[in-house]
């Protein structure tokens, strides 16, 4: 009996892999979703700014995408695709959540999420050692660009922490390069009034979404994308 060769599916092109998963394969979904957690986690987290709403909407993307991949024509690279279903997902749920909080404001109901979130961001102890430090400097890099405008702070992260490209950014938020590169522009200059300038060193650890996190969210992935 010949034995079939075990398939390297890190050697794969964006072709093959949505062939694989056109066909349901699990370690082609487990490649996909490694190589593209981090860049749509922060997508979805520039609209949403809230961990758990991004990690909802990026699993939601990858199903709605896996479940149409025989949509994705390869002119562009599939993570940019996965990168604009993300978008595009977050901004509905943007969308959604900004209606059922006017309809709450409305009713004069408050939003315990936001008391909640601000006293946990109150409480956060302090400690001398350099490990707390880098997360207290991280912390308040990732507050200046959540106070981002809405319009800047997609495009400063795809580019200035993702390290899209000028067309790649515009190719998943739907604008034009010049635009890209006018929003990027300004929202430098806001972040600087607000941040001295060695606080640049800790940009690339921001908004990490690695190890654990990142496992959780494919093995998540996965097992919806079999029960489906």
């Amino acid at each position: 009996m010949t034995v079939q060769p075990k398939l390297d599916y890190d050697t794969l092109d964006d072709a093959a892999l949505c062939r694989l998963l056109a066909q349901r394969d699990a370690g082609a979904v487990r490649v996909v979703t490694n190589r593209n957690n981090q860049r749509l986690f922060r997508a979805a987290w520039s609209i949403l700014k809230n961990k758990a709403e991004a990690e909802d909407a990026v699993q939601s993307a990858y199903l709605n995408a896996f479940g149409a991949i025989d949509k994705f024509e390869g002119r562009s690279a599939l993570s940019t695709w996965l990168t604009r279903i993300t978008i595009n997902e977050a901004l509905g749920r943007k969308r959604t959540a900004t209606r059922r909080r006017a309809r709450l404001e409305d009713a004069a109901v408050p939003v315990l999420d936001d008391y909640r979130e601000k006293l946990m961001r109150g409480s956060a102890a302090s400690a001398p050692d350099a490990e707390v430090m880098r997360g207290q400097l991280r912390e308040i890099l990732e507050n200046a660009i959540a106070r981002l405008p809405e319009e800047f702070r997609p495009v400063f992260v795809l580019r200035e922490i993702e390290g899209l490209s000028v067309e790649e950014t515009a190719d998943a938020l739907g604008v034009l390069p010049a635009t890209v590169k006018t929003r990027l522009l300004r929202a430098r200059r806001r972040l600087q009034q607000s941040l001295a300038p060695e606080v640049k060193g800790a940009l690339l650890g921001s908004f990490p979404f690695a190890g654990a996190d990142c496992a959780a969210l494919t093995d998540r992935v996965i097992r919806a994308f079999r029960a489906r």
